[in-house]
C-alpha cells in the first residue's frame, strides 16, 4: 500500500522507468535517428547509462541500430495504439470526426494538451493541408495552434503563465503572436467565445479552427480541429459556415462523455 510518506521521498520512483522513456523521448521529427553521445547529450545522461538503455530496447524490439545511429521501431507506435484502443475519448470521438470532415469537406483532428505541446490521439483526413505529417502521436506547440489555445484558454493562470516563461513563445512563421501581452488576450478571447481560429501561425497558409471538449465534470479533456488552407477558404467564411458546425461537434462529443455544455455565443 501506497503511503504519503512514500509518495514524498520517492520510494515508489523508478528511476531506470524515468531514464529509459527519457531516451525513447529524445528521438523526434528533427532526430529521428541519434548517436549514443547525442542522446546521451539530449538527455543529460551519462554515455553508459544510454547505452545500457539502448541495448535494453533493442533487446525489446523498440530500437534498431545501423553504422552507429540508433532509430525508433514501429513497435514504438503499439504504446500509442494500446493508449487509443482504450481510451473513451477516442473512440466516443472518431464517428463525429469522420462527419465533421464529410460536412466540411476537410480534416479533422482530435487532440490532447501535454505539458507545453499538443498531443494530435486522432485525425480525419480528407486532403493534405500540412506540409509536416500530422498522424495520432504527432506533437505542435500549443502557443502556435488553434488546438493548443483551445487547451489553454480553460488552463489556471499559473500554467499558462508557467509555460509562457519555459516557451517563450517562439515565432514559427512571420505572423506567430509572440508576445505575451498579446496572447493572453487570446486566450481570453477564446474563453470568451467558445472557439478559436489560428491563420498562418504554425505554418503560413494553414487556417485551423478548434472548440473544446468537456468531460463529465466539465473540464476542458481535449479540442477538436478542422483545417484548411487560405486558397481554399476565407476566416469570414469559415467563421460564418465551419465555427457552428464544429463547436456543435465538440458538444456532442463532450456529451456523450456525460457533460451537457450550455450553449456558447458565436460573436
Amino acid at each position: 500500500m501506497t503511503s504519503a510518506s512514500d509518495e514524498r521521498t520517492g520510494q515508489n520512483h523508478i528511476q531506470g522507468l524515468e531514464r529509459g522513456l527519457a531516451v525513447l523521448q529524445a528521438f523526434d521529427a528533427e532526430h529521428p535517428d541519434r548517436t549514443t553521445t547525442e542522446l546521451a547529450t539530449a538527455t543529460q545522461l551519462s554515455r553508459p547509462v544510454v547505452r545500457r538503455i539502448l541495448l535494453t530496447l533493442q533487446r525489446l524490439g523498440y530500437v534498431a541500430t545501423s553504422d552507429g545511429r540508433w532509430t525508433l521501431t514501429p513497435r514504438v507506435l503499439s504504446i500509442g495504439q494500446h493508449y487509443t484502443a482504450t481510451h473513451a475519448l477516442t473512440e466516443v470521438a472518431q464517428p463525429h470526426l469522420m462527419r465533421l470532415a464529410e460536412q466540411t469537406g476537410e480534416s479533422s483532428t482530435l487532440a490532447t494538451l501535454d505539458d507545453n505541446e499538443v498531443v494530435y490521439i486522432a485525425r480525419m483526413p480528407v486532403r493534405r493541408v500540412l506540409s509536416v505529417t500530422v498522424a495520432p502521436g504527432t506533437r505542435a506547440a500549443a502557443h502556435a495552434t488553434s488546438l493548443g489555445r483551445v487547451l489553454l484558454a480553460w488552463e489556471s493562470t499559473e500554467r499558462i503563465e508557467r509555460i509562457i516563461t519555459e516557451s517563450g513563445l517562439p515565432g514559427l512563421t512571420p505572423y506567430t503572436v509572440t508576445d505575451p501581452v498579446q496572447f493572453r488576450e487570446i486566450l481570453s478571447t477564446v474563453r470568451h467565445q467558445g472557439w478559436s481560429m489560428v491563420v498562418g501561425e504554425r505554418e503560413e497558409g494553414l487556417i485551423s479552427l478548434s472548440a473544446p471538449i468537456r468531460d463529465h465534470h466539465g473540464h476542458v479533456i481535449a479540442a477538436v480541429a478542422s483545417s484548411t488552407s487560405t486558397g481554399r477558404a476565407s476566416p469570414e467564411g469559415l467563421r460564418e459556415d465551419v465555427v457552428p458546425v464544429l463547436v456543435d461537434t465538440a458538444k456532442r462529443i463532450s456529451r456523450e462523455l456525460g457533460n451537457h455544455v450550455p450553449g456558447t455565443p458565436l460573436a
